[in-house]
């Protein structure tokens, strides 16, 4: 009897010697640290690794070092202009004094969900409903600002804040979408007229060139062919003058014929036959102006005739005559090409110049 009491009194000390042993050990993970109370007094923080407590009279408690996230559930607010909105967030908390934050807080993450509850509805309302729609970093910044003085004093460090929607009522979303609408019309009529003045612009300034180069062209045609009419009047002039003097000049010589074969051996030569006799020369020694016995030439005047008649000075008359002929030609053809190469009406010598000249 004696010995199976003495078994079961070892057998109980060696349970309670193995319980102490297991309770005297705390094994804390390397991202973790715990607070130590021995009796309900705060001792200690436990580092990661294995740590020896008092059995049976000491309690731990865990404390995560890695950054937390905290959703903050829908909240509703109305903002500055009475505009009613929803609005949910995330909060990345860390917790950077682990004695604070057993010492100070009940519960950390519930005390900083809570105040962040309060303070985004109260940044959302000292908005208007545009910016809370538009401003989104700016309600982060202030969210945070907020909660970092109160949680300081938590040993909570707040990482960043992120509000994640804003959603105005239902009605107020319709009356945004039809505004949206309304602006997009506007904008797009806009645009239209805008692409219809300028078209509009463009085809008038391109009809205003188009007439001016067919004005120019047309102003350049008439001053061609005014040029073109005064020359051929003038050849035309000359060629009947010349035609009217070739009659005369024929009339003359038969008249000299006759005269010569009269039994007198003086007779007066008119002053206008002699004159036209030295314009035309050519006509006493061509082809087309023929006697019985040959050529003019060969008529034998004497040398008193020959001088008043001035057959001697045709041929020089004749090529004065050709050269003057040649430099209008030469300056027809000049004008003509400085019309065909666009030049300006200043630059395109006057019909009564060219008359001038060839006078």
């Amino acid at each position: 009897m004696v010995a199976l009491t003495t078994l079961f009194v070892g057998i109980l000390l060696l349970t309670l010697i193995v319980i102490a042993i297991y309770s005297s050990i705390e094994i804390v993970d390397a991202y973790e640290k715990r607070a130590l109370t021995i009796l309900g007094d705060y001792r200690e923080l436990l580092e990661p690794g294995i740590n020896f407590v008092p059995p049976f009279v000491s309690k731990t408690y865990r404390f995560d070092m890695r950054t937390q996230t905290i959703d903050i559930p829908r909240q509703e607010a109305i903002t500055r202009d009475n505009s009613p909105v929803t609005a949910d967030a995330v909060v990345y908390i860390k917790v950077m004094d682990a004695k604070k934050a057993f010492l100070e807080v009940e519960n950390y993450k519930e005390a900083v969900s809570n105040l962040a509850q309060t303070t985004l509805r109260a940044v959302i309302g000292d908005m208007e409903l545009d910016d809370t729609l538009n401003k989104r970093q700016e309600i982060n910044a202030r969210i945070r600002e907020e909660l970092d003085e109160p949680t300081d004093e938590w040993g909570i460090r707040v990482e960043s804040v992120e509000v994640r929607e804003v959603n105005p009522s239902k009605d107020v979303q319709r009356a945004m979408e039809k505004q949206t609408s309304a602006e997009r019309k506007r904008r797009a009529m806009i645009l239209e007229a805008q692409g219809e003045r300028r078209s509009a612009v463009e085809r008038a300034e391109g009809e205003k060139q188009s007439s001016i180069i067919r004005a120019q062209g047309e102003k350049q045609s008439q001053i061609l062919e005014a040029q073109g009419d005064a020359i051929s009047t003038v050849l035309s002039s000359r060629a009947a003058e010349s035609m009217g003097e070739r009659a005369v000049i024929d009339k003359g010589m038969e008249t000299l014929e006759e005269i010569g074969q009269g039994e007198s051996s003086t007779f007066i030569v008119p002053q206008e036959l002699s004159s036209l006799v030295g314009r035309y020369g050519k006509h006493l020694t061509g082809s087309d102006v023929q006697t019985q016995d040959g050529p003019l030439d060969s008529l034998g005047f004497d040398e008193e005739t020959r001088e008043l008649l001035g057959i001697d000075d045709i041929e020089e008359i004749l090529d004065e005559i050709g050269q003057e002929a040649n430099a209008d030609l030469e300056q027809i053809e000049q004008e003509a090409q400085a019309i065909k190469e666009g030049e300006t009406e200043a630059d395109i010598q006057n019909p009564d110049e060219i008359l001038e000249e060839m006078e």
